[in-house]
């Protein structure tokens, strides 16, 4: 039976990989001027709606959506299909329907896209690589991913780019409640996951985060810079598996990069 606990679990999951770094995204928040906005395609479309408004706000010099295609990118199609009533997506980029989103609803758009990645660690490199051959300095650059993947986009960047500056700002971080005896969501935001794949992205996270032989850490893959995975996050995880909820995401070899890393 699904209690309290199990909501306390998914919340403490939510809450670690829902990366924030300031309180709000704003020009004062994030502490003036930056190089860089990054947007990435595994996020919902509230990330398209908070990056709307940093390219409004003119928060950066630079503004980047990452993404082509990968394990997000076909329920990005179906939420652009419903929330705009587009019915050309198929064969669509998640940087081009994100940038097409930004210039039909908000009337602003992205400097560059880079639509050639499928996964995490190929988001982090490409997008590197677009900014270096741009010549666009990078010292400070803003990220902005889903709440499941946010942790490791930042882990990503510290690997690759050691000496940037990074401000992190999850496009939501969606708490999990009981509604009448079953999990649910009290406000989801726009574009929100089904529930059963936003648990899954969370336990997924976890593995992929430890630094182990079976992670993305140093001693692992070298994936990633090392993450301090808190006990209680462990705790939580453990919890949740042994109380069946929420299988974590398998990796998706069609996604994977050279090194078969998804």
């Amino acid at each position: 039976m699904i209690g309290a606990g199990v909501v306390a679990d998914l919340n403490t999951l939510v809450d670690f990989c829902a990366q924030r770094d300031v309180g709000a995204l704003t020009r004062d928040a994030v502490g003036g001027d930056l190089d860089v906005a990054i947007l990435f395609g595994g996020s919902i479309l509230a990330g398209g709606d908070l990056f709307a408004r940093a390219v409004a706000d003119d928060l950066a010099a630079c503004f980047l959506i990452v993404g082509g295609q990968g394990h997000s990118t076909d329920v990005l199609r179906t939420a652009m299909r419903r929330r705009m009533g587009w019915h050309d997506v198929a064969d669509l980029t998640e940087a081009a329907l994100f940038d097409r989103y930004l210039r039909e609803r908000y009337g602003v758009h992205a400097t560059f896209l880079e639509q050639e990645s499928t996964n995490c660690g190929n988001n982090v490199r490409n997008a590197l690589a677009l900014l270096a051959a741009k010549g666009v300095p990078h010292r400070r650059i803003l990220l902005i991913q889903d709440a499941s993947m946010q942790r490791r986009m930042d882990a990503g960047f510290r690997l690759s780019a050691p000496a940037a500056r990074i401000v992190n700002f999850a496009a939501h971080r969606t708490p999990v409640d009981l509604i009448d005896g079953r999990l649910g969501f009290r406000s989801p935001p726009e574009g929100m996951w089904p529930l059963d794949r936003y648990v899954s992205l969370l336990m997924g996270e976890i593995p992929r985060l430890t630094d182990d032989p079976g992670g993305y850490g140093p001693a692992g893959r070298g994936f990633i810079a090392h993450v301090p995975v808190p006990a209680a996050v462990r705790r939580a995880w453990a919890s949740l598996r042994e109380a069946g909820v929420g299988a974590p995401r398998p990796a998706d070899q069609r996604w994977a990069d050279a090194e078969g890393r998804t």
